[in-house]
């Protein structure tokens, strides 16, 4: 299977396998014969791509979750999963991840694996905290706009001086709010249909950036690609569940 480049998202992702492990490989990897190998893990929102295949038969269940979906799920400070890929034991507790891999192998088909999944997610959501009312309205109004609010705006909608609300922001999201912004803009100019702008002058000024150059920039810095090159390998990949949650386009083929 070719390796897969997992972007940028405005999700936590929680991966649970058996048979071959998952490979992630560092900058300048590219087969899928060494990296860092993992059944399972929990990966946190990140500012940077993450490259990873299956060098064999490997079978696993994947969960993106909102960034406070994963907070009701998890009850941890999400900051501390930024940038960051942890075995799920050390959130969940010893042999959470083994038990639950116990019931999904054993389970006759995928239907009875999603049954497995919901009654697991139920009991976490049962038991961990609610969000701020705040941090969810400042959420909800960010990522509706795909990014296209500033602190201060937020702030006054919201009723919070921008220091506290950062801070919200900062526990129960992951990320600072000017980072998500811009995650949820680059995903916006991924996901917009591919030709539907003449130009990537006319992509950036739709997307809510100053320029071309800064929509370049952007996209260097969050992909590590061109705007060019990502959006050809995006038009290659099949937006199956692996590809894509909810109109974000979570990874591509690297080809």
């Amino acid at each position: 299977m070719p390796a897969r480049l997992t972007l940028p998202a405005a999700t936590v992702t929680l991966i649970v396998g058996w048979g071959d492990p998952l490979h992630l490989f560092g900058p300048g990897e590219s087969g899928v014969a060494a990296g860092d190998a993992w059944y399972s893990l929990v990966g946190g929102l990140r500012t940077s791509p993450v490259l990873g295949g299956y060098r064999g038969s490997g079978q696993a269940v994947e969960v993106d979750f909102t960034p406070l979906g994963a907070y009701m799920c998890l009850g941890i400070s999400m900051h501390s999963l930024a940038n960051e890929t942890v075995h799920p034991d050390e959130l969940l507790g010893k042999r959470w991840t083994e038990r639950l891999t116990q019931r999904l192998a054993e389970a006759p088909d995928w239907e009875a694996r999603w049954a497995v999944l919901d009654d697991v997610l139920a009991s976490l959501l049962a038991d961990g905290p609610v969000p701020s009312p705040v941090v969810a309205e400042a959420w909800s109004r960010l990522s509706a706009r795909h990014g296209g609010m500033t602190l201060g705006e937020l702030a006054g909608v919201t009723g919070r001086g921008n220091r506290r609300l950062q801070v919200l922001f900062r526990e129960q999201i992951g990320l600072p709010i000017q980072s998500v912004a811009r995650i949820l803009r680059f995903q916006r100019a991924l996901t917009l249909p591919y030709g539907s702008h003449g130009s990537l002058a006319e992509l950036a000024a739709a997307c809510g950036y100053y320029d071309q150059a800064h929509l370049n920039r952007d996209f260097k810095a969050l992909a590590g690609l061109t705007p060019a090159q990502l959006c050809g390998l995006a038009n290659q990949t099949p937006l199956d569940g692996t590809a894509a949650v909810e109109g974000s386009r979570t990874s591509v083929f690297n080809r």
